[in-house]
């Protein structure tokens, strides 16, 4: 993009909006134009639907030798590295993220495409014994055609980690990228076309959630889907696709949790609080939205929260601060509301708890005490630095208020106690558990929710078989 403008990515091509359409990217960090988005519209959309369509019937990856495919997308993984510099500069520009978090998304896109490269030659079936007459086995065939929403939280990551065991397994994909912060994408898309990824297995377009991803999860072209973001928009999304009959795969918000026992080691849990909330500025899924605090540290914890909170630094993500802006002044306003509602209802803002009188999209780093376990935002997704802290009696009313949302995404455990560790960790209502670190796991992990925060899993060699379907093969030899 040297002349400031990110292309659609069109089946290997480079392309503009439909009717020169374009849309305006944003700095959150200075709230001035950073660059301009082409935008894909219907035609643009069937397009790549048809180049995707014709490539995967082609076998151009289903078709490919498996070891030929890890290999071309270990290539991806380098090109993704070659340009990590330049990419997050702009991330760093259109996200408001820190310069180093823009960098390590770079790092974990490229370690998609190596982790699941190095898998893409041992998807394997099985065997069945049917006895002496018969041979029975199982293969995994690729869906066909996945339609990929992607959120604007992690743009990059996020997008590789769908698209790559996507690749890995055989399909062909198109990508929505978010209008709030698209170039990064363009980049994922440079990268895939420089590591000769045949043309038509991927392609990247910028459009307006509700027009262009909307078209897109409704195509009978598509075979799958895959979602990230919020509940409403999965939930739509879930209604198109039960017309059609399309497998999806959703990751939706979080409420998480976090349970602080009276034996916990606080230094510990405030590492853990500064990732866990104030990374990204909030904007994470799994974060720790809610702090549970036994009642005899609760005061103690509460004050040192508040102490870090209010010593972190502020400023662009270009600085390396340790916070920076939410992405857009909507976001903040919606941050704001949920922060003076919650304080009508009786929490107390222990720190924080307003936008910075500055210039930028900047909320101050919140924490919020004695917050009610049914109060709005107690329930609801904030998504933004806020951390509501509630306090318990006993171990299992921590559990019966950690499990007490519609969300399930992720939940964790602060003790020295190995076994209550494991006995709680049994009893929360998560997709994933982390025990004295938040954030613990990685690639290797699979990732996902229940309730409200979606089905199937990311990461790991589990998500590989969300992008897979099981055939059987029954074969009589009688006669």
């Amino acid at each position: 993009m040297s002349d400031g403008l990110a292309r659609n990515f069109l089946a290997g091509a480079w392309v503009e909006g439909d009717g020169g359409a374009r849309i305006a990217v944003e700095d959150p960090g200075t709230e001035e134009h950073f660059a301009d988005c082409a935008l894909a519209g219907e035609a643009t959309l069937a397009k790549a639907l048809e180049a995707a369509r014709v490539s995967f019937e082609r076998g151009d990856l289903a078709d490919m030798q498996p070891s030929a495919r890890s290999r071309m997308m270990v290539r991806v993984a380098s090109e993704i590295r070659a340009i990590a510099d330049e990419g997050a500069t702009i991330l760093c520009r259109e996200s408001g993220k820190t310069l180093d978090a823009a960098r390590d998304e770079f790092e974990e896109a490229a370690q998609y495409f190596e982790y699941y490269g190095g898998v893409a030659d041992k998807i394997e079936g099985k065997s069945i014994p049917l006895g002496p007459d018969y041979v029975d086995y199982t293969t995994y065939e690729p869906f066909g055609v996945s339609a990929q929403v992607v959120p604007w939280n992690f743009p990059v990551s996020i997008a590789a980690r769908s698209l790559a065991p996507s690749m890995a397994a055989g399909n062909s994909t198109v990508i929505k990228s978010p209008e709030l912060d698209p170039i990064g994408l363009s980049l994922l898309g440079s990268a895939l076309e420089r590591a000769d990824v045949p043309s038509g297995v991927v392609s990247i377009l910028n459009g307006i959630g509700s027009e262009l991803g909307a078209r897109l999860v409704r195509s009978t072209e598509v075979d799958q889907i895959v979602f990230t973001g919020s509940v409403q928009t999965g939930q739509a999304i879930l209604h198109a696709a039960a017309d059609s009959v399309t497998p999806s795969l959703m990751e939706l918000g979080g409420k998480s949790a976090a349970i602080l026992f009276d034996d916990a080691d606080l230094d510990m849990f405030l590492a853990s609080l500064k990732s866990g909330i104030f990374y990204n500025a909030g904007q994470v899924c799994s974060a720790m939205a809610r702090v549970l605090v036994d009642r005899s540290i609760y005061e103690d914890a509460v004050e040192r929260s508040a102490i870090l909170s209010n010593g972190l630094s502020v400023d662009h993500g270009l600085i390396n601060p340790d916070h920076t802006p939410v992405i857009s002044d909507l976001q903040l306003s919606r941050i704001e509301n949920v922060t003076s509602t919650a304080r009508q209802e009786g929490a107390r803002i222990a720190a924080g708890g307003a936008r910075l009188d500055r210039k930028g999209h900047f909320m101050a780093p919140t924490i919020l005490a004695d917050v009610d376990p049914a109060s709005h935002a107690a329930q609801q997704e904030i998504f933004g630095p806020v951390s509501c802290f509630t306090p318990f009696e006993t171990e299992a009313e921590a559990i019966a208020i950690a499990n007490g949302t519609e969300f399930g995404l992720v939940s964790g455990v602060f003790t020295k106690d190995l076994a209550r560790a494991h006995r709680v960790a049994r009893k929360l209502r998560a997709g994933q558990v982390f025990v004295n670190e938040w954030f613990a796991g990685g690639i290797s992990t699979p990732f996902g929710g229940v309730g409200k925060s979606g089905f199937g899993r990311e990461k790991g060699l589990e998500a590989l078989y969300n992008y897979v379907r099981t055939k059987n093969v029954a074969i009589s030899l009688k006669g």
